[in-house]
């Protein structure tokens, strides 16, 4: 994975990200992590990048497992079941794989939700509103999986208790989660920021992403580690 690329998209797209950030923590916000997105191959073969896109997570956007949360104002929103890697200690640039793995504690579900408000075709813009991104439900953290340990992990995706995904192998739709967390250490430092201890990253879908409506019910199992799950109020609530 490639991450300090030379493309003035990214750099121009991530300096007015990481500016408006900073704005936020200003204003009293708490950072939370980071995001990727547009890591399958055939969105990045689309906008022409060769490694996920970088955003950010502050506490403003968690919101907890099993809430009801309205989408009045949402244009497109869709829901995206993900591994969330937790961190236990700095991780700098230009780190190897072995210093990668010990620096994640542990790993959990998680469901970020985004609402794709304009047409995802231009990077600089995607990257400047934070990858369309709005809320994030996160589980536990089980540092039994210290490492980032994904043996044996099963991603379930009920929709409205019926099945509407599942999937053995978690890297299949992102890539591997250890270069993920490498990559996202190298841009962060390209822009004179730093993944740190007590920082998560979701990591991209596990499936390919969820179009949500008002009044359903999502839930993300993550066997044998747990699950989290959001409502969306009905439409009637929403007049």
């Amino acid at each position: 994975m490639q991450s300090n690329q030379p493309d003035p998209r990214i750099a121009r797209g991530m300096q007015m990200q990481l500016s408006r950030r900073r704005e936020r923590l200003a204003r009293g916000e708490q950072p939370l992590g980071w995001k990727v997105g547009f890591g399958a191959p055939a969105a990045m073969e689309k906008l022409g990048i060769t490694a996920p896109l970088i955003g950010f997570l502050t506490d403003r956007a968690l919101v907890a497992s099993g809430v009801t949360l309205s989408l009045a104002s949402w244009k497109k929103p869709l829901a995206e079941p993900e591994i969330a890697v937790h961190m236990g200690s700095d991780l700098p640039a230009d780190a190897g794989r072995d210093a990668a793995r010990r620096a994640i504690k542990g790993i959990g579900p998680a469901i970020e939700l985004a609402d794709l408000d304009r047409t995802p075709d231009d990077v600089e813009q995607i990257l400047a509103g934070n990858i369309y991104q709005r809320n994030v439900i996160l589980g536990p953290c089980d540092t039994s999986r210290a490492g980032c340990v994904l043996d044996g992990l099963t991603g379930r995706i009920l929709r409205n208790g019926t099945e509407a995904a599942r999937t053995s192998d978690p890297q299949a739709n992102t890539g591997d989660l250890i270069d993920i967390v490498r990559h996202v250490a190298d841009v962060l430092a390209a822009f004179g920021e730093q993944l740190r201890a007590g920082q998560i990253i979701i990591t991209g879908s596990i499936v390919p992403p969820l179009w949500v409506e008002a009044g359903e019910e999502v839930v993300f199992q993550l066997d044998p580690l747990g699950g989290v799950s959001i409502r969306f109020a009905p439409a009637s609530s929403l007049q």
